[in-house]
């Protein structure tokens, strides 16, 4: 286990090439050397092999349902464990010799997975694709206080829902992930409201995928993925992080004439509203991939005034599945060079957790040559909530 699972060669035994050194070397040059650099979107993972609690849907291996174990294979894959018979062990570990593999401290912001719900506050296993603990993420951020930093996910439906909350904010947790589509929350429902409240009283932040939801099945509930549903716990003071920046998919503008909109245009206009200012956010997780090119990328690259507002985000173990990751559009959108994608190519076979730093931070506006400055990708979410 360990090293020895994972697919292909382990991370940091064998040198790199000079042109991908170097482009290691600059992704890393500028960063200021007191802070760590943070990823706030890597996911947990578990089989509940160890009777840790985890728990995937067993449709999701199954061969009576093949295109959704053909899906999950894919992304077993880019984990880099070889089987299943170790998982839920050797997924932590590759992810952590991952981690510890960067030249410089990393801080990984570790996400948790609640049920689905029903609105009479009972679980709801048929809509349930996968389920990390709190208790979980909060343990291995216990065991690993320099690298793993816990974010929990309550469905605020669930009659504990409150309870749950102060015993997670008791034990350190600031961050708190939602996954509206899959999860079947309702964002704007107000019997959310007293959740929302101690949410605020706690400092705890929301981190909440927008937009469409292509990763895990969501059964006719891409409506709840609408940026606009956001408002009501904005208006209530909660401090929001926005996944992906809502860059995939269309929803009805809420607003206005209930027209078809893309979901990246929704949340630009919540992140353009003044009293927003300081408690809206995006996270850059995901904006890469082939599926989310190019517009949304092009536009926060070619926007500096949107930086301070941007968290860095991996969507980890995602960044290794190769049939979304597509560099070579990226070299004929202008952000890559084709040695820059040489380069990038080779990072991402060995590490794919070190490839999606490194090409966030090589990528360019074609326009003016602009990169994101170093600072957003050492922004720490636990901060955000003061502000």
């Amino acid at each position: 286990m360990g090293a020895s699972a994972m697919a292909g060669p382990p991370t940091g035994l064998k040198a790199y090439s000079p042109a991908a050194q170097a482009l290691i070397d600059r992704a890393f040059g500028d960063l200021d050397p007191a802070r760590p650099v943070v990823d706030v979107h890597v996911h947990a993972l578990g089989l509940g092999q160890d009777g840790d609690g985890t728990f995937v849907n067993p449709d999701k291996l199954s061969v009576r349902h093949p295109l959704k174990r053909l899906e999950t294979s894919l992304y077993l894959r880019a984990t880099g464990v070889k089987g299943l018979d170790h998982f839920d062990q050797d997924y932590l570990e590759v992810l952590i010799a991952r981690a510890r593999a960067f030249p410089r401290p990393l801080r990984i912001h570790l996400l948790a997975m609640d049920r689905a719900y029903k609105s009479d506050g009972t679980p709801d296993p048929s809509r349930t694709e996968f389920h990390v603990p709190n208790a979980y993420v909060l343990d291995q951020a216990a065991r690993h206080p320099d690298l793993i930093t816990p974010v929990i996910s309550i469905h605020p439906a669930r009659k504990d829902a409150i309870q749950e909350l102060e015993a997670c904010a008791a034990r350190g947790a600031r961050l708190m992930k939602w996954l509206p589509n899959a999860q079947a929350i309702d964002p704007a429902d107000p019997a959310f409201d007293p959740f929302y409240r101690r949410m605020k009283a706690l400092g705890v932040v929301l981190l909440t995928h927008a937009g469409e939801e292509k990763a895990v099945a969501v059964k006719g509930a891409q409506a709840l993925g609408n940026p606009l549903r956001l408002r009501r716990p904005l208006d209530l003071g909660v401090t929001v992080i926005v996944a992906h920046c809502a860059s995939l998919g269309r929803n009805d503008d809420l607003d206005h004439s209930g027209k078809s909109v893309p979901n990246f245009e929704l949340f630009l206009r919540l992140m353009n509203e003044p009293r927003y200012q300081d408690r809206l956010f995006g996270d850059l997780s995901a904006i890469t991939q082939i599926n989310r090119l190019p517009a949304p990328l092009q536009h926060l690259l070619a926007h500096p005034g949107l930086d301070d507002r941007l968290l860095n985000g991996s969507d980890y173990p995602l960044p290794g599945v190769d049939l979304v990751i597509w560099t070579r559009q990226l070299v004929r959108l202008g952000m890559l060079t084709a040695g820059e994608r040489r380069a990038l190519n080779e990072i991402w076979k060995r590490n794919p957790l070190l490839f999606d730093f490194v090409l966030k931070r090589t990528l360019k506006d074609p326009g003016t040559g602009r990169r994101w400055p170093a600072s957003l990708f050492q922004r720490d979410p636990d901060s955000l909530a003061a502000t």
